[in-house]
């Protein structure tokens, strides 16, 4: 897989946000269409992590203590609730990092490489040497989302899509990124 021509083709978060804003605005196309109240969302969502993200400087020095010194590539999608909280803690704790996002539905051969369970759950999150080879991965939610979206999966009636959507944003906003970045630590 060559992961080069992908971060070639991969955006910043800057263009990242103001490719979703548009298509939240102005949807174009069939999937931004069909998915034009989840981009409004995850617009809201990222400006919203964007403001209230503040970097934990125990887990600061704890990357000073790894010393990544690499890349990081993310496949995403602009519409996906997981990727808009994720994303915006992921390029404010790496702002040191040169950070590109890769859209998933773009050209599918790099999130085959990365499934979850046989599925092409976003964002992923690839840590890149030198020599764009992937040194860790993490994604697509942190164990806690994890635990929540087992749960619904197991008994979608009793804990259905509402609930387990609202469940999943309470979390994301209470816990502010910090297992995202815990988890993704341990990783490197």
């Amino acid at each position: 897989m060559d992961i080069k021509k992908f971060w070639d083709n991969a955006v910043t978060y800057e263009e990242y946000l103001k490719r979703a804003k548009r298509s939240a605005e102005m949807p174009g196309t069939q999937v931004e269409k069909d998915y034009h109240e989840y981009y409004k969302l995850g617009v809201q969502r990222m400006q919203r992590m964007g403001k209230t993200y503040v970097p934990d400087p125990e887990q600061l020095k704890t990357l000073a203590k790894k010393n990544f010194k690499g890349k990081i590539l993310i496949i995403s999608e602009a519409w996906c609730g997981d990727a808009s909280a994720a994303i915006p803690v992921i390029t404010r704790f790496f702002e040191n990092n040169e950070i590109r996002i890769t859209y998933r539905d773009q050209e599918p051969s790099l999130i085959n490489d990365f499934l979850t369970n046989g599925s092409k759950s976003i964002p992923v999150v690839l840590f890149l040497d030198d020599d764009y080879k992937v040194i860790a991965h993490w994604g697509p939610r942190p164990k806690f989302g994890l635990s929540l979206f087992i749960k619904h999966k197991k008994d979608p009636q009793n804990y259905n899509d509402e609930q387990f959507h609202n469940d999943m944003q309470v979390y994301y906003a209470r816990n502010k990124g910090m297992d995202t970045i815990e988890e993704i630590l341990e990783l490197l």
